[in-house]
């Protein structure tokens, strides 16, 4: 009888447990939706002049350690170069295409057939992303966009893909009325017909409701109301946080506002098992004298900090089991777009695939090779007249107190003997001494910050020398602290599911052992 109690007892503390290790109720059903691990994907767009080719995108995609994309069409060319690589792809149905995929089941085959099937194990297509901001941006069109769904739903169930890839369409945050707090939050009444059948689609199909979301326009409508440092993702203190005064939640930052403002919503349709995947955000590193908070300070504390809140799996406070995944918006600036100036500035990368600015992700995977912890250098862009140059040359070692000596007649550095060569050894010894900061490597234009290391010879830039000198460092720091590291990835790895049968593991031989 001892044993048995015994084993009651176990038995009970196994329940307690995992009462506390699992989610409940909705928050079960939304992350059944959910992928194993939130990740940060980007979207790639098409307005930009001298693009790579399709073959160097995805070398460079694989360079950079980016597993997922978003593309605004279904390129041939460049689903074929993602072929037989581990990058997963949302491809998109362009509006103008709406029209002739929702009137047709036959038109919705084809495209399947044309766009998806003839890539598709190959090419890792995950997901259909129907239209863009459709029921917002044209809201004549919104009759369309669900029989557009499930026309292209049927063309996967015949080609019997249904299951591996889902079907959505991005909103608009503007979709969602009184925001904040999230708790009040709800649907555009006058949309709530077709979201009311599209979040009966989704759930049917298990699919996520995709959300473009923008905390940098959320602060430019609300300034004096929204801080800067909320939509920023900076450390607040309490003090600072909001707080939703229905639910008394706290919130740190304003995405984590905007994505509970969407779970509310849905709420209020009826519909708890849907989850939120954030198909856009970002912030602009550039624009007009109107935008004064589009810099690349800003969009650098923004992108970093987002990749952090992702990896680190923080959740929401409304949903703290469940981290939405995102995708940045973009990979290249889209130097083509029309104005204000912000539009052509969101991207992490220009298009010749040098960043725009330096992310600081450290510690959070090997997600982008564009961080402070990678070798990066500056150098005189091409194009730029020889005045300018010397000008930006004659500051550097000036002013602004560059070390020079390397390219001074007779050393190593001096050959060959032209103004953009002594520029770029310049601009990076600048660029070195001032720590690589935000805004160092500019010179009025002249300069561009590159991943290619410009030594040649034996001229030796000073971004290889900080290199060569933290080698051993770093390999020293490696094999003292190889163990740590391990100790931690394991711990990361430890599932919901994998904790559980641990706990069932110990119960079972504890069980054994009550009867020895």
């Amino acid at each position: 009888m001892e044993n048995h109690n015994r084993l009651a007892h176990l038995f009970l503390l196994l329940l307690s447990l995992t009462a506390h290790i699992l989610p409940k109720s909705a928050s079960a059903e939304i992350k059944a939706q959910q992928d194993k691990e939130p990740f940060v994907g980007v979207n790639i767009g098409t307005d930009v002049s001298n693009s790579l080719s399709a073959a160097d995108l995805v070398a460079f995609l694989q360079l950079q350690k980016i597993t997922h994309v978003r593309l605004y069409d279904a390129n041939a060319e460049i689903l074929k170069a993602l072929s037989r690589t581990k990058i997963r792809v949302i491809v998109s149905v362009p509006n103008n295409q709406l029209l002739a995929i929702g009137s047709s089941n036959a038109t919705a085959a084809t495209w399947i057939g044309r766009n998806v099937a003839a890539f598709y194990p190959q090419t890792l297509i995950t997901a259909i992303s129907v239209g863009d901001e459709v029921l917002t941006t044209i809201p004549g069109a919104a009759p369309l966009l669900m029989p557009a769904i499930e026309s292209l739903y049927s063309a996967l169930v015949a080609a019997n893909l249904h299951t591996q890839i889902k079907i959505s369409t991005p909103n608009s945050a503007s979709v969602i009325l009184d925001p904040f707090p999230p708790s009040q939050a709800f649907f555009n009444q006058s949309l709530s017909p077709v979201l009311t059948q599209l979040l009966q689609f989704l759930s049917r199909t298990q699919s996520p409701l995709m959300m473009n979301l923008y905390p940098y326009y959320v602060f430019m409508q609300n300034k004096g109301v929204v801080p800067l440092a909320n939509s920023l993702f900076k450390p607040l203190t309490p003090s600072k946080e909001m707080v939703d005064p229905n639910t008394l939640l706290h919130y740190t930052n304003v995405l984590d506002a905007m994505i509970d403002s969407v779970y509310f919503s849905m709420k209020n349709l009826n519909v708890t098992d849907v989850v939120v995947l954030v198909s856009e955000t970002g912030w602009p590193s550039k624009g007009d004298s109107k935008e004064p908070y589009a810099t690349a300070d800003n969009a650098d504390t923004y992108n970093s900090n987002l990749i952090k809140h992702v990896l680190d799996r923080s959740g929401t406070p409304l949903h703290p089991e469940i981290t939405s995944s995102v995708y940045i918006y973009e990979l290249f600036n889209e130097d083509l777009r029309s104005p204000p100036v912000s539009e052509a500035n969101w991207g992490l990368f220009y298009g010749n695939s040098t960043p725009v600015y330096l992310l600081h992700v450290s510690g959070s995977g090997t997600f982008l090779a564009n961080d402070t912890t990678n070798q990066t250098y500056c150098i005189a862009t091409d194009g730029v007249d020889a005045r300018t140059l010397q000008a930006a040359l004659d500051w550097a070692c000036g002013p602004g107190r560059a070390n020079c000596s390397e390219i001074q007649p007779g050393e190593s550095c001096y050959q060959p003997n032209n103004v953009h060569n002594h520029a770029s050894y310049a601009f990076d010894s600048y660029y070195q001494k001032e720590g690589r900061s935000s805004g160092s490597c500019d010179f009025k234009g002249a300069a561009m910050i590159t991943t290619t290391d410009p030594s040649s010879g034996n001229c030796v830039f000073p971004g290889s020398k900080i290199v060569s000198n933290r080698t051993s460092e770093v390999v020293n720091a490696t094999q003292a602290s190889g163990g740590g590291r391990v100790v931690m990835v394991v711990g990361l790895d430890l599932t919901q599911t994998s904790v559980v049968h641990m706990l069932y593991g110990v119960v079972s031989f504890l069980f054994y052992c009550s009867f020895l």
